[in-house]
């Protein structure tokens, strides 16, 4: 073979467009580039309403605000009750015979939607010590509640389709509808913290009637799911009770239920135990993780945990291929992107939220420590979603919880926001090594 010739095959442009890169990596590559962009568009809106209604409000009204909707944000994930998490892991399993699960989900469903929004309800009216403005607030974002379902279950459907563009597409309502009221709110001086917690109230609201459709083709087994071929026999007649269901998922619900409460106590006990400003200082620190953490949790929670659930069952040893070169890269990036944060936020918090919020600095410069940890942890933790090890998951999670809220509750009155931002720290740790000691102890049959 001639120098020109050979040349000419190996330029970067011939190697591109041969076969050489396989064919499921460039499947795989442009499905997780199409999420993240999505994601990246989803934490950009989500950041700068926070931005918006943070300069609009002040530290004070914008805390109310943020530690109401803290409050809605934990108790959402008891609507559903981890039902879409164990979707997956059903039709992973179970290919089209997952599909007798359908009608029983759906009065488990509204039975834990309606458990969900009366809690809501229930605090509100008699919390202690909950003000006007907070009870207001509250009972006006209750029926963000159905939103957050609604986003929950048509993106685990989507999911299950391998229908990514629709997903992509599908995370960005939320964001967007609050970006709109976040901007209206910035534009109109006599909208209040009220007038905003309605606007957040009828996005929920449209983003469940705009799920409506898929949900009801799902109810009717019209789902194109993707990695089991073609649908071979009709559904199984008859279908599981609701206490079959509540056996198989409860282990996922409660873990939603807990991952809201781990993350987002601490801005609820600043206000119960300091003051509004705090919680709103704080609250801007955690939105600010929150645009951070949406990239592991893109690649696992949108693009991979299907294909795990898949492969847990029928192909281990790629499961575990997967798993080992993700804890690597998630580890790298992680490093990166916390020592960049650390590096950055002096200079940019008080020009993105004004001299009044240059008290996020010190959080965030403690908070850059989780960076590492949460994102090895996201990958770690990926193996238990699957098979039989969500129970252990749980335990582990429930342990890192109660750390949190024992931490914020011994921190919080001596050091603030940063005794809060300690405590988070402390308790990610601790999740990262309940993790890696539930893994190791996963034996590994047919792994390489």
């Amino acid at each position: 073979m001639r120098y020109a010739d050979a040349k000419r095959m190996l330029s970067p442009s011939r190697m591109l467009s041969s076969n050489m890169i396989p064919q499921g990596w460039r499947r795989a590559a442009a499905a997780i580039s199409l999420l993240w962009f999505a994601t990246a568009g989803s934490a950009a809106m989500a950041f700068l309403a926070q931005t918006l209604l943070a300069r609009r409000f002040g530290p004070s009204d914008y805390g109310l605000f943020a530690s109401s909707l803290a409050t809605v944000t934990m108790v959402a994930p008891l609507a559903g009750f981890g039902l879409s998490q164990f979707r997956l892991k059903a039709y992973g399993a179970e290919g089209w015979g997952a599909d007798r699960w359908l009608r029983p989900s759906l009065r488990f469903t509204i039975a834990t939607s309606l458990l969900a929004m009366g809690s809501v309800v229930a605090w509100a009216w008699l919390g202690e010590p909950v003000d006007h403005e907070t009870r207001r607030t509250l009972l006006l974002l209750s029926p963000v509640i159905v939103g957050v379902l609604a986003v929950d279950l048509v993106g685990s459907k989507l999911r299950l389709e391998e229908r990514y563009r629709a997903l992509a597409a599908w995370q960005l309502a939320v964001p967007g509808g609050r970006l709109l009221v976040a901007i209206v709110a910035f534009l109109i001086p006599y909208w209040t913290v009220g007038s905003v917690a309605t606007g957040y109230c009828a996005v929920g609201l449209a983003v469940a009637l705009l799920a409506m459709p898929q949900l009801a083709a799902m109810l009717r087994g019209e789902m194109k799911l993707q990695g089991h071929g073609p649908r071979t026999a009709p559904a199984a007649p008859g279908s599981p009770s609701a206490a079959q269901l509540w056996s198989q998922a409860w282990a996922y619900g409660l873990a939603a239920v807990l991952y809201p409460v781990f993350f987002q106590i601490s801005t609820v006990m600043l206000k119960y135990f300091h003051d509004n400003a705090q919680a709103g200082r704080y609250g801007i620190a955690l939105a600010v993780m929150t645009a951070i953490y949406l990239l592991p949790a893109t690649i696992y929670q949108k693009f991979l945990l299907s294909k795990l659930h898949r492969w847990a069952v029928h192909d281990k040893p790629k499961f575990w291929r997967v798993h080992r070169q993700g804890n690597l890269a998630m580890l790298l990036s992680g490093l990166a992107i916390g020592a960049t944060l650390a590096a950055s936020a002096p200079w940019w918090v008080p020009v993105v939220f004004g001299e009044q919020y240059r008290g996020v600095i010190a959080i965030l410069m403690v908070l850059a420590l989780c960076v590492p940890i949460r994102f090895l942890s996201t990958a770690v933790g990926s193996a238990l979603l699957t098979e039989g090890h969500m129970r252990y998951r749980v335990r582990a999670m429930a342990l890192a919880t109660l750390v949190a809220v024992l931490l914020n509750a011994l921190l919080i009155p001596a050091f603030e926001e940063i005794g809060a931002a300690a405590a988070t720290v402390v308790a990610e740790a601790l999740l990262l090594l309940a993790m890696y000691r539930g893994v190791r102890r996963i034996e590994r049959p047919g792994g390489d």
